[in-house]
């Protein structure tokens, strides 16, 4: 990546709409990791690179189910300049800004700006493709949605909303005891500032993936609150294995939704269509889930999002359900 080759990269793992992710080995160890560049020629990038960086940043290294950052690197042309916690963050801003806008205007394909993120590596994939390619277990569920409870728990405790959590977001390193989840890909991800009640702090700008888009995140006026609606969708299609075709990759993708004709309708937008609209939980086999995890989704799924869990309450309430726990003998 840099003159110095800190990393060389060994191939390519997954491309997005703003970036490409590559597995890296460091030089010097030999470690794997996980090294994302995003191209930053608009201003829209940037302010992706920089919410992403500080997400990461502001909670490196402190919860196993969140996605650890090792380095950023800012690249403009062929100069590479690391992001440190010492920036202020209006100093790195107006760097990230100034570079972008030089590059948009000089034709030299070496004065392109990218930010590079180097990451842990996970072995596992994303949890989407690694549910599919397996047989459904209830107990390895149960423990992703207790994992994810504790990772969005903890984000919230930090005042971080993800506002983008799909199963394609989260990744999976394996480990002796077992799969771990990590929550990942922070672009859209916002920080909230002071000691404002994350549950209380407004946002305005509709942002996320349709089908785990809460009602209010489409009316454009929501809170962290979104986040567990979200992660209402992943687990109600995690334990169903419910699936739909995504329009632009064809990609077979876990997620519910309501069907409306030959129509798949986002949950979130059904229900702000007719918000007294009763949700089918469980959808395809009622044996399939047991009437406690069943009421937490519908808590999770609530239309109101005054009526709906918060991280906290979620965190406490998916450890005491019966799906998924091996049953003791007598």
């Amino acid at each position: 990546m840099a003159t110095e080759a800190k990393y060389n990269i060994v191939r390519e793992v997954g491309r997005g709409s703003y970036g490409v992710v590559y597995e890296a080995v460091v030089s010097q160890t030999r470690n794997k990791v996980a090294v994302k560049r995003m191209h930053c020629n608009v201003p829209e990038n940037v302010e992706l690179a920089l919410q992403e960086f500080w997400a990461l940043q502001s909670v490196k290294s402190q919860h196993e189910n969140v996605i650890q950052l090792e380095e950023c690197v800012l690249q403009s042309g062929q100069v590479f300049q690391p992001i440190s916690r010492q920036y202020r963050k209006s100093d790195s801003h107006l760097l990230l800004i100034e570079t972008c806008l030089k590059g948009r205007r000089c034709m030299d394909p070496k004065s392109a700006c990218f930010v590079w993120f180097v990451m842990e590596f996970c072995d596992g994939g994303n949890m989407n493709d690694f549910l599919l390619s397996r047989t459904p277990d209830s107990q390895l569920n149960n423990s992703f949605m207790q994992q994810l409870s504790s990772a969005v728990a903890f984000l919230h405790r930090n005042q971080i909303v993800h506002r983008d959590l799909k199963s394609d977001n989260i990744l999976i390193s394996h480990s002796p005891g077992g799969p771990v989840v990590k929550v990942a890909d922070f672009g859209l991800s916002k920080i909230c500032q002071g000691k404002v009640n994350v549950n209380q702090h407004c946002f305005s700008s509709a942002c996320g993936s349709n089908f785990y888009m809460a009602p209010e995140v489409w009316e454009g006026r929501y809170t962290a609150k979104a986040d567990i609606f979200a992660l209402g969708i992943i687990f109600w299609a995690m334990v169903e294995r419910i699936t739909f075709r995504d329009g632009d990759s064809e990609k077979e993708l876990l997620g519910t939704y309501i069907c409306q004709g030959k129509q798949l309708i986002p949950v979130g937008e059904a229900l702000l269509e007719n918000p007294n609209m009763e949700l089918q939980i469980p959808l395809k086999n009622k044996k399939s889930m047991p009437n406690d995890l069943c009421r937490l989704l519908h808590d999770m799924l609530t239309f109101n999002p005054k009526e709906r869990l918060d991280a906290f309450q979620l965190e406490i309430r998916i450890r005491r359900i019966s799906y998924g726990k091996k049953r003791q003998r007598s």
